[in-house]
């Protein structure tokens, strides 16, 4: 072996954290468009942000590319092109998509990966030895969800949104369609962001159970660990919505039709009250979704998730009810802090569709799956990163004032 070629050794089963990730960065298996290098800032304790290219495709519909590439598709359903590189206003319930910076080289199905990838600029080659295959999973990133701003990651010849296949190389598209508002966005805004995983894993039910004993994933309101009796676990952990509070105490939002629009680089700069209605505590502690509206409430858990794990919001069970929750999925190491901390509550983003819906304080809401990191990341989600969220009660994104 040439001494200008450096192993890269995948031994456990799990999420690619951080350190990971930016190795197969210099190896070329995560690259970039040319003229816009992958920044330090995107690199998460378990993912990678991607980042929005220089054109958006405004599309008849939505669709996926199962026998042919996303370009074959968009020649026959855009409807026309939009720049970009200035910033351009995408419109509530229109269907666009757009070319990512980022681009995927996955090892092939190849145990264990012999391929040299050739991706760092002073000549060092990068040989990946792994047990397992590599792939991918897409997620909207916290702050996309809150804007109720629908994302789903599109590949050529997929047959699925948002996961991506060992082997794939090529480009990646974002499908995105405002529901609440419109926005404003252009090249480099960060809507979705990008987990690779070496084979794939989940903790079972009594994983987390056992895990919880140690070291507590749930607390209760009074910053108690919940008892692992009282735990929901069916195919992970379940969390329910938090509708309890004193008299005139905000329990959730409700996004308000046809305002103007939000622009992603105005941080801490919208009036709530001009996009949001405020939903109170009531003495009965329940509500009736209207169909179609757009929520924000809080878990009545507060969650964390330990260091050596990552976890992920799944979307509702809908034959539990008609509803939707969740558009961001992803939880880092070290949401919620030490065990001291007490966790934090999750946000939930919530639809009822098609008709009105009652919810209850404490009723069962959303489920979280935890997949173990390969290794503990470098670095974790709070004060290492300068996150948004951590420790958060209520909260809507980070562009209202608060």
């Amino acid at each position: 072996m040439s001494s200008n070629t450096k192993e890269v050794y995948l031994r456990t089963k799990g999420i690619l954290p951080v350190q990971k990730l930016r190795l197969l960065s210099e190896a070329g298996i995560i690259s970039a468009d040319e003229g816009y290098p992958l920044e330090e800032d995107q690199f998460q304790p378990n993912s990678i942000d991607l980042r929005l290219g220089e054109k958006a495709y405004r599309v008849r519909c939505s669709f996926l590319p199962e026998d042919e590439t996303v370009e074959d598709k968009l020649e026959r359903l855009s409807q026309y092109e939009i720049s970009l590189t200035d910033g351009a206003i995408l419109e509530p319930n229109c269907v666009y998509i757009i070319p990512l910076l980022e681009k995927l080289h996955l090892p092939s199905h190849i145990s264990p990966q012999q391929t040299l990838f050739d991706g760092n600029e002073d000549g060092t080659s990068y040989r990946v030895i792994s047990g397992e295959h590599l792939s991918a999973k897409a997620n909207p990133k916290s702050t996309t969800g809150r804007l109720d701003v629908f994302t789903r990651v599109i590949t050529d010849h997929s047959h699925r949104f948002e996961e991506i296949r060992s082997g794939y190389k090529g480009q990646l598209y974002l499908e995105v369609v405002p529901k609440s508002f419109p926005i404003r966005v252009k090249t480099g805004h960060r809507l979705n962001q990008l987990r690779l995983r070496h084979g794939y894993t989940l903790l079972s039910d009594q994983d987390i159970l056992r895990t919880h004993s140690s070291n507590p994933l749930l607390f209760k309101e009074n910053g108690n660990p919940l008892p692992v009796d009282d735990l929901k676990v069916n195919a992970g952990l379940f969390l329910s919505v938090h509708l309890h509070g004193k008299k005139g105490q905000i329990v959730g939002y409700k996004a308000k039709k046809h305002r103007d629009y939000i622009d992603l680089d105005n941080i801490n700069h919208y009036e709530v009250s001009e996009f949001w209605e405020p939903i109170y505590a009531q003495h009965d502690d329940h509500m009736i979704l209207e169909p179609e509206a757009f929520y924000i409430f809080a878990s009545k858990e507060r969650c964390r998730i330990p260091e050596h794990l990552a976890a992920e919001m799944i979307a509702y069970d809908t034959g539990s009810g008609e509803l939707r929750t969740h558009y961001a999925g992803f939880f880092d190491s070290g949401f919620g802090g030490r065990i001291k901390d007490q966790g934090a509550r999750a946000v939930l983003e919530v639809r009822s569709h098609d008709v009105p819906f009652l919810i209850e304080d404490g009723q069962t809401f959303c489920s979280m799956k935890f997949e173990p990191n390969t290794e503990v990341p470098e670095t974790i989600y709070g004060e290492d990163i300068k996150s948004n969220y951590q420790g958060q009660e209520l909260r809507l994104g980070k562009h209202f004032k608060q």
